[in-house]
């Protein structure tokens, strides 16, 4: 595979150890808040109805349509990257990710009471792993053409792109995608398995399906979607056979799965190859670690012979993980941060077989800002991270602020040239970092180094979490103290379409908020409540009558007049004397109504 050289080209400024092992100083950085963050990413990232506790408040529903042409509900999921792809061989490899993380550090990320947080991630994979698993046989593997999406710039929200949906079959196969799914599901069966035994025996079914249809219809995935080739072309299948077989092993205890990556061990290249990546399209390094887990507990049996020579592969990770690992101009943080979390995990295993990995690891310390730019490289970690990064929906003011459609071109010209910085924070999102030279461009059209991937944020949830718990620090409720993204409108945005502002004479002012929110079929619902305040009068105002626009909702606190849209506080209400207030509230989806004053007294 290509870049497997440039596996050891390590930055100019070699950055301290970060310690995988107690007693090394790593407490000044704070990995919990990096955790939350992370899991921020995955939020911003989901495709189809959001839910009511959704934290990213920038983004809205989208792809509600997704698989209808073909007859298959595909809704859900997650968007690739910057991009509104759902590409299934990086969105399994990360839903695998997320779920080894939940399983090796589970009491440390109950700790950080992130477990629930880090299953709803996983879960919002799996269940549309299910729905895109309807036969045994059949897997629907993409939905979005990246060609066509690569033309727009525009938010998920307002999509006018491509929605055809692509499937894998016995008569177009894909095994490296199958396999990587069944290895996700597999994993995320080991994950839920403590708290909810039945959608982990659920998830289990599938797997092995999935499991069977990859190793009896060989094939590569781009082969049968050819338009997958430009964007994640597989370098092989046998890998992802050999890694989903070690899940089911893990998973099931089952010898048939042991059996297989012993039988297939040389054929498939699992113990020829000591792999200089693990990534989204390369797994030998994860099985030989898992692998080695399993001789190191004494499980290997008959086994034995084979996964010692799967041991002997996996102690590539100490040749080069003394700086940060460049493989690739594009997007190279992703690669980092596999390589991070496997040095973590395999440094777990060792200790548990009172064994040492002696090798430093400074990948996470040099995403969070120990670097010689001191730039975090996860974005809302620390005082300086990137500003313009390369994300539609981060890019453009979000929907329920600019309710207009934002078209393919448009937002190229209006949004994506902007020199400003986004005005959505895309808390967590790990950017694809410095060149060899720790050089790095913050600007929006510098993809390689600007846009984030799921691929690259999910491992870094369960190698936080172990960070996390070796700086001593697992009590906090990360994820109750996080702070929300915030909204921001750009100056471009305020000079185009100016808010309007209160008239000099008008006395009162106004101040929304929204109090609850519910969802009913594909409809979310939102409380708002309006309070009126006379802190600009000195006298009482009297007969009062607002105008309320764009009320699609009931009103409650406010009586109706003959005139229309035209409504006057209630007869127990019907003075406002300076310093006091009085309230209402209406109930309706969509955005809010307008309220103004029409006149008074």
């Amino acid at each position: 595979m290509a870049g497997f050289s440039s596996w050891c080209v390590m930055l100019a400024m070699v950055v301290g150890v970060v310690g995988l092992k107690a007693g090394i100083a790593v407490a000044e950085l704070d990995y919990g808040d990096a955790v939350d963050k992370s899991l921020m990413f995955m939020e911003a990232q989901r495709s189809g109805k959001l839910p009511i506790n959704q934290r990213v408040r920038w983004r809205g529903d989208s792809g509600l349509r997704d698989g209808f042409l073909q007859g298959v509900d595909l809704v859900g999921g997650y968007y690739d990257a910057g991009d509104h792809v759902k590409f299934g061989l990086p969105m399994a490899y990360s839903v695998t990710m997320l779920s080894w993380g939940a399983i090796d550090y589970r009491r440390e990320m109950v700790g950080l009471n992130q477990m629930g947080p880090t299953l709803a991630a996983i879960k919002w994979g799996t269940d549309y792993f299910i729905k895109a698993h309807p036969q045994p046989n059949v897997l629907w593997a993409q939905v979005g053409d990246g060609d066509s999406d690569h033309y727009c710039w525009e938010r998920a929200e307002d999509m006018t792109t491509s929605r055809t949906a692509y499937k894998l079959d016995p008569s177009n196969p894909g095994s490296d995608l199958a396999a990587e799914t069944a290895a996700a599901l597999a994993a995320a069966s080991l994950a839920f398995k403590p708290y909810n035994t039945s959608y982990s025996n659920l998830l289990l079914i599938h797997s092995k399906q999935l499991f069977s249809f990859a190793d009896t219809f060989r094939g590569l995935y781009d082969d049968s979607i050819k338009c997958a080739k430009n964007f994640y072309t597989s370098s092989g299948y046998s890998d992802e056979l050999l890694w989903a077989a070690t899940w089911l092993f893990r998973a099931t205890n089952d010898e048939y799965y042991l059996k297989y990556v012993s039988d297939n061990a040389a054929s498939m290249g699992g113990t020829g190859w000591a792999v200089r990546e693990f990534s989204w399209d390369n797994k030998y390094a994860g099985v030989q670690i898992l692998l080695s887990k399993v001789l190191m507990e004494g499980g290997g049996g008959a086994y034995t012979s084979i996964l010692k020579q799967y041991q002997a592969k996996a102690d590539f990770l100490c040749m080069c993980l003394c700086g940060l690992v460049y493989v690739r101009e594009w997007n190279n943080m992703q690669y980092a941060a596999s390589a991070a979390f496997l040095a973590a995990v395999y440094s777990d295993y060792l200790s548990k077989a009172h064994a040492i990995l002696k090798c430093p690891d400074a990948q996470a310390d040099y995403m969070l800002g120990k670097n010689p730019k001191s730039m975090s490289y996860i974005v809302g970690y620390g005082q300086m991270y990137p500003l313009r990064v390369h994300h539609r929906g981060a890019s453009i003011t979000s929907i329920s602020l600019l309710h207009s459609l934002v078209g393919c071109v448009e937002g190229f010209e209006t949004w994506y040239h902007r020199p400003e910085a986004n005005p959505n924070i895309i808390y967590g999102a790990l950017v694809g970092g410095p060149d060899n030279n720790d050089g790095f461009n913050d600007d929006r059209s510098n993809y390689e180094q600007t846009e984030p991937t799921i691929s690259g944020s999910a491992p870094l949830v369960g190698l936080f979490t172990k960070l996390q718990s070796v700086a001593g620090g697992n009590s906090v409720s990360y994820h109750q103290k996080s702070p929300v993204p915030q909204q921001t409108t750009p100056s471009y945005y305020l000079n185009v379409t100016p808010a309007p502002k209160p008239k000099p004479d008008i006395p009162v002012e106004f101040f929304h908020s929204i109090t609850k929110e519910w969802t009913v079929g594909r409809t979310t619902y939102y409380r708002h409540k309006v309070i009126i305040k006379n802190n600009i009068s000195q006298k009482p105002i009297t007969d009062m009558k607002l105008n309320i626009d764009n009320l699609s909702g009931s009103v409650w606190g406010l009586s109706p007049t003959q005139e229309h849209n035209t409504y006057e506080l209630p007869q127990w209400h019907q003075a406002l004397k300076p310093g006091s207030e009085c309230s209402f509230v209406y109930v309706q989806g969509g955005p809010q109504a307008k309220v103004s004053v029409q006149s008074y007294h």
